[in-house]
């Protein structure tokens, strides 16, 4: 009886997620069956808890140089985001009622900006230039006495492109030093440093599974003295600001995944993995690089001329290689990131996005050429 043959696995989404770190998992496990108190507790096995989360919070903190009690945990950037978004709409509305954003931000405050402009909010949509970025020119001059919040994530979810946080930072305190500046630095995290007290920014989310942590568990750095109105009500954790029963294994093992950062390292080897692969893109006629050259090298999105991306996507699975056509919140819609980009619909209907980790190599990048070069040459084209 034949077994088949087994697959090789080439996992290249990981700005969707990343595999959890065998040491992370181990913790999680360790919390759910040893650690298992509430936090909340006033028992010894309460208390255990607690400390364990204080020490996750230490170590979140010291990665974005912010003090320990400016460390709140979320269920991840979307409920960070939001809470940001309607929290500071909500105790600053007296103030004014414009709130300053990208077009390509992400959907988690896209979503939430929309809906605030259903209750009467203005919001201002930058979008980018011929860089790909958005200037702290533009965002300097769409800010007013009337601006109450601004949203600028660190690095862009589909391209890669880096926003240049301090620069953008400084200019609009300059022009508002009462504008709440937020900033969404999950596909930043882990990759380049980040420092919100340095950088003016009043908010900043991070989340767990982008960085081999588990997945549920997201932290949200609040400045001092910031005030946010709570989404939710009831409890007296984490200030009242987010109450519930915090989810302790998932917040220790994200704190472990954390401790086990090299920014350094892992930066050089995403940048030689990221030169290999447009080396061996730029043979291919039919292959467009939409991902800026100043780009994070994690991520590089391209177009396959003729092949709608999903056509592509599912040939690429069958050889066991995983990448997506658009961020995973989009569940698949065209790209508004790309739209946003001006990019033709040719290009956005063609569009996959290749992103990588510390676990990926050179032969994951080989495995991807060979299939994409197989499609190309077999897969219907786009009448």
């Amino acid at each position: 009886m034949s077994l088949g043959r087994i697959m090789i696995e080439h996992y290249l989404d990981n700005s969707a997620t990343t595999k959890v770190s065998e040491e992370s998992a181990k913790t999680a496990l360790y919390m759910m069956t040893a650690e298992y108190g509430n936090p909340s507790s006033l028992h010894k096995k309460g208390l255990s808890a607690e400390l364990m989360i204080n020490d996750a919070k230490d170590v979140i903190a010291d990665s974005l140089k912010v003090d320990s009690d400016e460390i709140y945990f979320t269920s991840g950037s979307t409920e960070s985001n939001n809470l940001v978004v309607f929290g500071v709409a909500n105790s600053k509305k007296r103030e004014g009622k414009k709130i300053v954003t990208t077009a390509y931000e992400h959907s988690s405050v896209i979503g939430a900006c929309k809906r605030l402009e259903d209750d009467g909010f203005e919001v201002i949509y930058l979008t980018p230039d011929k860089n790909d970025a958005v200037s702290e020119k533009a965002f300097e001059d769409a800010v007013d006495e009337n601006t109450i919040l601004v949203c600028a994530m660190a690095v862009n979810n589909e391209t890669g492109t880096i926003l240049d946080i301090e620069r953008i930072g400084k200019a609009i305190k300059r022009k508002n030093k009462n504008v709440h500046f937020h900033c969404d630095g999950v596909q930043a995290y882990g990759k380049i440093p980040l420092k919100p007290k340095k950088w003016g920014v009043d908010t900043l989310c991070v989340s767990s599974h982008k960085v081999h942590g588990p997945k549920g568990v997201g932290a949200l750095y609040i400045k001092k003295g910031t005030k946010i109105t709570p989404l939710l009500y009831g409890g007296e954790q984490q200030k009242k600001l987010r109450p519930g029963t915090e989810a302790a294994p998932m917040i220790v093992a994200f704190s472990t995944a954390v401790s086990e950062f090299d920014l350094l390292k892992n930066y050089e080897h995403a940048k030689k993995l990221n030169d290999y692969i447009k080396s061996e893109l730029a043979k291919i006629d039919d292959v467009t690089i939409n991902s800026s050259e100043n780009a994070l090298p994690y991520i590089v999105n391209i177009s396959v001329k003729g092949i709608k991306s999903e056509t592509m996507l599912h040939h690429l699975e069958l050889d066991g290689i995983y990448v997506s056509s658009s961020s995973a919140c989009s569940k698949g819609k065209k790209s508004y990131v790309l739209k946003a980009l001006d990019l033709p619909d040719d290009i956005i209907d063609t569009s996959l996005r290749i992103s990588f980790s510390k676990y990926n190599d050179t032969s994951d990048v080989d495995a991807f050429i060979t299939s994409l070069k197989q499609g190309i040459a077999t897969l219907a084209k786009i009448k």
